[in-house]
């Protein structure tokens, strides 16, 4: 056992002699005697002590327990109540103050060097948890102080990042219109040569032959220009569900007359309507980017002569939509990306295309709260089923 500095405050002589012979039979050092609780104070003052012996019933105006509570609030040092009382009430007091320990009168040698030894023991392990507790807290208020600041700094990149994307928008979407201008003349011009090659021109063929291509290259550049600003607009969170009653007929006859525009395939069309009422309440805009993009794939990617099928059917205020083709198929290893912005699958070979359809048709379903599905496999041909709610 460890010898200890140990100040005994005991108003008693006898016992507190008593006590002190016990104490230095273990080698312990009795730095003082104080008979009233003002005495031990002014000791602990002026002198080092690892252990206080306190008798619970002291004269003068300070008692152990009001003497124990100042050491533990000013010296924190331990301290071991002296009582003869066992009773409850006294018990109640001396645990109020969160004594190291507390020794009965009359007591015996080895119960009270227990009683010292678990003091210490006390003594010490509160004090470790406390050194631990206010290491924790230190690094809870450290790692406080680097998530607030790294908040801080995450606040600023994406206040950042969000400007420079409305930059982008704006760029996109400013460059995008300037083009159509200029694209919108060219085609124009290119649809009145051939008109003019129509008369008798010694280079009539070679005339209509590229007018033909200026005509397909400008619709190809002005659908990738319109995908560039659809995206644009979905990068800034523009594009919104507007649904509005239109008629149907003509809407599916533009859009048949556009996608057929581009049918260098000679590609058949068959179209089924069942039960797809004269008007209907949707987002026309939506719907047109949908079936556009589904039925030129379709057509692009089809064998020549080749055969594509629109079904639309009209169930319980819902479309299910169907477009079936023979053309080359997906690779079923690679449908995952199949609607991932620029993915091409790896059979497309030379066919133009900037990747782009797909991933505009999954938006405007998302948008529209529909549900998309693909069947498909490398040389069989493609199959999409589409739900759309309406309304």
């Amino acid at each position: 056992m460890l010898a200890l500095r140990i100040l005994i405050t005991e108003d008693d002589n006898v016992s507190a002699l008593l006590l002190k012979k016990a104490l230095e039979k273990n080698n312990h050092e009795i730095v003082g005697v104080a008979a009233t609780g003002e005495e031990a104070l002014n000791f602990l003052d002026d002198s080092e002590v690892d252990l206080v012996m306190m008798d619970i019933n002291l004269g003068g105006d300070l008692d152990g327990i009001k003497t124990t509570e100042i050491i533990n609030e000013k010296y924190d040092i331990p301290v071991v109540y002296l009582t003869a009382s066992s009773d409850e009430d006294t018990l109640q007091k001396i645990a109020g103050t969160n004594p190291s320990a507390y020794v009965i009168k009359p007591f015996n040698i080895r119960e009270l060097n227990m009683m010292i030894e678990l003091a210490i023991f006390k003594d010490k392990k509160e004090k470790e948890l406390q050194k631990l507790n206010n290491e924790l807290e230190e690094k809870v208020k450290q790692r406080t102080a680097d998530l607030n600041e790294a908040n801080k700094e995450l606040k600023k990149a994406l206040e950042k990042e969000r400007e420079i994307g409305e930059l982008k928008s704006r760029i996109v979407q400013n460059v995008s219109h300037g083009f159509k201008t200029p694209l919108t003349s060219i085609l124009s011009s290119a649809q009145l040569l051939q008109i003019y090659a129509e008369k008798d021109h010694p280079f009539r063929q070679k005339i209509a032959k590229h007018s033909k291509k200026i005509e397909n290259s400008v619709r190809s550049l002005n659908n990738l220009l319109t995908s560039v600003l659809f995206f644009g607009k979905a990068d800034a969170n523009k594009i919104d569900y507007k649904p509005a009653r239109f008629f149907t007929t003509p809407f599916f006859n533009e859009l048949l007359d556009v996608v057929k525009a581009n049918n260098d395939n000679e590609v058949t069309i068959t179209t089924d309507f069942v039960n797809v009422p004269k008007s209907i309440k949707s987002d026309a805009e939506l719907l047109y980017q949908v079936f556009e993009n589904l039925l030129s794939n379709a057509l692009k990617y089809s064998k020549k002569n080749g055969h594509v099928d629109f079904k639309v059917e009209m169930k319980e205020n819902t479309l299910f939509i169907e477009i079936k083709d023979d053309g080359i198929g997906i690779p079923k290893k690679e449908q995952d990306q199949l609607f991932d912005r620029f993915f091409r699958a790896k059979n497309v070979g030379i066919t133009e295309g900037s990747g782009l359809g797909l991933s505009i048709v999954k938006k405007c379903m998302d948008v529209m709260h529909g549900e998309i599905e693909v069947e498909s496999d490398s040389g069989k041909g493609s199959t999409f089923n589409l739900k759309i709610p309406l309304g």
